[in-house]
């Protein structure tokens, strides 16, 4: 009986053991989740892109008149390009490229004074082997000849009817505007490489 009533007492301590570790042991905090990393925003890679619309420049590389009647419409006109067409550094329609126009409206001269007009319509230009298309259009007019008409009514009536206004002329050298018609997408240019570090210099004999 004594062995069992020290049996009951250790085993009553160690209970009271137990349950005081438990109640000084501080709770664990609850497991938190590692927050998510937050998406990378890439911006959008540029476009190498010359826009429809951009000005190119164009001079007429022959005359074109109504003197002599010889102008028709749909004929061809030369024109070259003024100056070169950039995109940043890089240039896109060089100075001095082919460029066609074709007359869309003659009038000759004629009597009571009327004049000539000639009217025209950019096409394209050429860079290398590629045809771009190009708008725009131009147009040249001759002098009436109302005040001459005036004039010669005044002291005969039918002489009006012999008054000629002048011929129209595009002199080669004229500028013409021009625009890009369609939009043209570039090779963005090689990047330079790096320069190579220049080896060090050997010491002097004797050093």
């Amino acid at each position: 009986m004594a062995y069992s009533a020290i049996a009951l007492i250790a085993l009553a301590a160690a209970q009271a053991a137990t349950t005081q570790a438990t109640i000084q042991q501080p709770a664990q905090p609850a497991a938190i989740a590692p927050a998510a990393a937050p998406a990378v925003i890439l911006q959008a890679p540029t476009e190498n892109v010359l826009r429809a619309g951009t000005a190119v420049p164009l001079v007429m590389a022959e005359s074109i008149t109504t003197n002599g009647k010889k102008l028709r419409v749909g004929q061809r006109v030369r024109l070259t390009v003024g100056s070169d067409v950039r995109l940043g550094s890089s240039v896109v329609i060089p100075a001095g490229s082919p460029a066609d126009a074709e007359v869309t409206d003659v009038r000759n001269k004629g009597m009571w004074g009327k004049s000539g007009r000639i009217e025209a319509r950019v096409l394209n230009v050429r860079v290398g082997d590629r045809l771009i298309r190009l708008s725009g259009a131009f147009d040249g007019k001759g002098v009436t000849g109302t005040a001459g008409v005036v004039a010669a009514v005044a002291l005969v009536p039918i002489a009006g009817f012999f008054v000629t206004g002048t011929s129209a002329n595009i002199p080669a050298g004229s500028g013409v505007k021009a625009f890009l018609d369609e939009d043209l997408r570039i090779a963005a240019p090689a990047p330079a490489p790096a320069a190579a570090p220049a080896p060090a210099a050997a010491p002097a004999a004797g050093q």
